[in-house]
């Protein structure tokens, strides 16, 4: 009851100060994993989120930006998340939330942005439901099913009739399992077998071998990038699952550039469905990754450096629109619609949904010059959020 009074005070005064704004900075509050196992997500995130700064300016809507980072490490504890939330609303009086690694993370702060009425801008938590828990959030990352349904409809079309899934066992698991399954037997294709693994050190060697025992046509695997991602691809050509001739298949973050090089040879053949690809043709992406690399020379840009420069992109357009007011029904009212082109290629912020529309790329892992990239060959455009259809 207490807090939700500081709330409502705070709440008040600054609409009543509305006038006065323009004057004073716009303070964003980042809540990322800054460490931990989920670290990289929050230093990709705020490298975009700083590249923006840096290349586009830092006064949106006559407002200089101010960032204040706090680490919610290890990202799937909401409770910390919530917490550092609150900080930043009560003490911090930020105007803005941003960030969110991962979906728990997201979960936790969406009440607390609805009855703090602050704008929340997710740059990549990508369980479908995350826009439904408040109506003060925008999305411009992904969701998982957005990329699970167009694998799925690759895979029925290229003559893959057996699939056997395996996921991690969390929101965005549960939701690229569930899009993949709908979409690919609604193709004619079959499920032969599936797996939830484990988040946190899961053991992939009984699961690899119920794969090569049931002889599917192909794998189709969602895993969170990292450590885990690497050993699954590692044991899937070891215990010669590739040699079998069963294909890997899976959503973009699995080949994801910062652990591509890890991946290694291992990943090579893999066929994956995503928004963002390095290896991306077009003169937004070539200008994105020169400065990324000037900036950040010992890292590759990723999709969730994307979601964290996007995100400041959005938020720059909507307070030039509405003259540095961060009042968030008027933020929420000019981000519906809003289109610009991406790093990506084209995108646009749902009306009805507040998620981000996009196209979804074919793509497949192979050495260009000598580096593993993620070459895009097919694609399907202004794709939505099949999980909210």
């Amino acid at each position: 009851m207490k807090l939700k009074k500081q709330l409502i005070a705070l709440t008040l005064m600054a609409t009543a100060g509305t006038g006065a704004w323009a004057a004073d900075p716009v303070k964003i509050g980042l809540v990322l994993p800054m460490s931990g196992p989920f670290a990289s997500y929050g230093k990709q995130i705020e490298h975009g989120v700083k590249l923006y700064l840096a290349t586009q300016g830092d006064t949106f809507g006559g407002r200089k930006v101010e960032l204040i980072v706090k680490d919610d490490s290890p990202g799937t504890a909401g409770d910390v998340s919530k917490r550092l939330a609150q900080e930043l609303v009560i003490k911090d009086k930020v105007d803005i939330l941003a960030g969110f690694g991962l979906t728990p993370s997201a979960f936790a702060v969406a009440p607390l942005a609805t009855e703090a009425k602050k704008p929340m801008i997710v740059m990549n938590a990508a369980t479908s439901a995350v826009t439904t828990k408040s109506n003060y959030i925008v999305r411009t990352s992904m969701t998982l099913p957005q990329n699970s349904a167009p694998i799925a409809s690759w895979a029925a079309k290229n003559k893959i009739k057996k699939v056997f899934t395996l996921v991690a066992d969390y929101g965005p698991g549960h939701d690229a399992e569930g899009q993949f399954k709908k979409t690919f037997t609604a193709a004619g294709g079959t499920i032969v077998g599936e797996v939830r693994a484990p988040v946190k050190n899961p053991d992939f060697a009984p699961f690899l071998q119920k794969i090569k025992d049931t002889k599917p046509d192909a794998v189709f695997l969602f895993l969170p990038p990292g450590g885990e991602t690497i050993a699954f691809m590692k044991g899937f050509k070891e215990r010669g699952l590739s040699a079998a001739g069963i294909q890997l298949i899976s959503t973009g973050d699995l080949p994801d550039e910062d652990i591509l090089e890890a991946l290694g040879d291992s990943a090579l053949g893999l066929i994956t469905a995503f928004h963002y690809s390095e290896a991306h043709k077009s003169p937004e992406n070539k200008a994105y990754t020169d400065a990324y690399y000037k900036a950040y020379p010992k890292d590759r840009p990723n999709f969730m450096s994307v979601g964290g420069y996007d995100g400041m992109r959005l938020i720059a357009e909507v307070l030039k629109k509405t003259n540095g007011n961060t009042d968030a029904d008027k933020f929420i009212e000019a981000a519906r619609g809003m289109k610009w082109t991406s790093p990506r290629g084209p995108v646009s912020i749902d009306p009805a949904t507040r998620d981000i529309v996009q196209n979804i790329y074919i793509r497949k892992t192979e050495k260009v010059n000598g580096k593993l990239q993620n070459v895009e060959f097919e694609h399907v455009a202004d794709f939505k959020d099949p999980g909210k259809q």
